[in-house]
């Protein structure tokens, strides 16, 4: 009963740290640009990552190199965090954070999508449902709450979120694959690798990386700590002492609502009521997913 305290509890501070992020994006990129911001917050968020597998003695960092771990983060590190967070920071800076934020948070519901031919597993009947009332929150979003207007104020900010949302559903597939490593080893390999890709990027569309203003330099560090490493360890050491991992993770969905509140604080947007009226549309329809298929999952198990 401790550990599933303890757990809780860890859970709690990393949805506490991903709450915040919609906020620190939006605030980081009125000083510095999407691309650079992914590339500096990176860097951080390898020496985290650097010092917390060094004081690791179950894991040796030099043994993370090997060929065959290169090829499979060259591979995850494209989709996360290359594709997904240059796609995400693009659509903050062309929405709103609580639509962007919103939006992203539609990831479950691709990958379920994506489960049929990636995974092999069929839709039932209560997964359409379920996929139906999340569709209805995000016309609803997207929309601004006028969905029989057909008018969408920034289409391509929407289609980014929504791409975003993509990109993390197939790096989600393809981390369930790979069940050999660590998922500390596989984070920092992919952080690594991802940061390569970043840089090429940089260098081909002819940006100019050099420090930026202090403002972005401390938006990028709290990116970096909080979204792209340290909170993610947190996580799974809250998974590994939880006694059932859906305990804690249907938790997570407690963080769009707390982001609310810190974009409200912080950023100084209205949160508008189709911004809540659509993210309860939306979580309802993948907590009705997940639901149903535990309960399906235990008649299984049982028959």
């Amino acid at each position: 009963m401790h550990n599933q305290k303890k757990a809780y509890l860890l859970a709690l501070v990393a949805i506490l740290f991903w709450s915040t992020m919609s906020s620190a994006f939006k605030i980081s990129l009125r000083y510095i640009q999407f691309d650079l911001l992914l590339f500096w917050a990176a860097i951080f968020g390898i020496i985290a990552l650097t010092v917390i597998l060094l004081s690791n003695k179950n894991i040796r960092l030099r043994n993370q190199f090997s060929k065959r771990n290169i090829i499979r983060s060259a591979v995850m590190g494209f989709f996360n965090p290359f594709l997904y967070y240059i796609v995400l920071l693009k659509a903050y800076s062309l929405l709103e954070a609580q639509v962007a934020g919103i939006l992203n948070y539609t990831w479950p519901i691709v990958l379920v999508i994506l489960s049929v031919p990636f995974l092999k597993q069929k839709i039932p009947f209560y997964s359409f449902l379920a996929l139906f009332i999340s569709f209805v929150g995000i016309i609803v979003i997207g929309s601004d709450g006028k969905p029989l207007d057909m008018g969408i104020a920034e289409p391509l900010g929407i289609f980014l979120a929504l791409l975003s949302a993509l990109f993390w559903a197939v790096y989600w597939i393809l981390n369930l694959k790979d069940k050999k490593r660590k998922s500390e080893e596989k984070i920092f390999l992919n952080l690594l690798i991802g940061f390569v890709y970043v840089s090429v990027y940089l260098f081909v569309a002819g940006v100019e990386i050099k420090t930026p203003s202090w403002q972005a330099l401390l938006g990028s560090a709290y990116i970096g700590l909080f979204e792209l490493s340290i909170s993610f360890v947190i996580w799974l050491n809250a998974l590994k002492l939880s006694s059932d991992t859906a305990k804690v993770s249907n938790l997570v969905y407690l963080s769009p609502f707390i982001a609310l509140f810190w974009i409200a604080l912080t950023v100084g947007e209205d949160i508008h009521l189709s911004t809540v009226i659509g993210l309860v549309f939306l979580i309802s329809g993948i907590l009705l997913q997940q639901i149903l298929s535990s309960a399906k999952l235990g008649k299984k198990k049982k028959s």
